[in-house]
């Protein structure tokens, strides 16, 4: 499937919220405040900016097509930046949250959102693929 730009936003925003927030809820009581609610919705909102990057690479390559690597890639990359907001430019404005804490919320999450996407998603959808990730529209 090569998702359309609307269809990586739906997908994501569908795993986020499903998925994300489950495993996030895991991680909540583990951490001060709601730190890991906010880097969840960092992570989806800043993700809606990513896709539009992500959607321009995937034209220019020559089957027009986003492997997992890709994916993995890209989460390397999103993880990164994340890090950079939260501990260097310090965007929360409060404790910073344990480095090892925060690393394995946010590979937990993407993991399991990561798999959903490669495996649930099509068994139980299996029009989504075929709509360019589009659940709407």
């Amino acid at each position: 499937m090569t998702p359309t730009l609307f269809g990586r936003w739906q997908t994501r925003f569908f795993l986020m919220t499903v998925i994300g927030v489950p495993v996030t809820l895991f991680f909540t009581p583990f951490a001060p405040g709601i730190g890991p609610l906010v880097v969840l919705f960092l992570v989806m909102i800043l993700g809606f900016g990513w896709d539009v990057f992500y959607q321009l690479i995937q034209r220019q390559r020559w089957d027009q097509d986003w492997p997992p690597v890709l994916q993995l890639t890209a989460g390397v990359v999103e993880f990164l930046f994340i890090v950079v907001l939260v501990y260097v430019i310090d965007i929360m404005r409060g404790p910073d949250p344990n480095p090892i804490f925060f690393s394995a919320h946010y590979w937990a999450v993407w993991l399991t959102t990561f798999l959903a996407s490669q495996s649930l998603m099509r068994l139980i959808f299996p029009r989504w693929r075929f709509n360019g990730g589009q659940w709407l529209g």
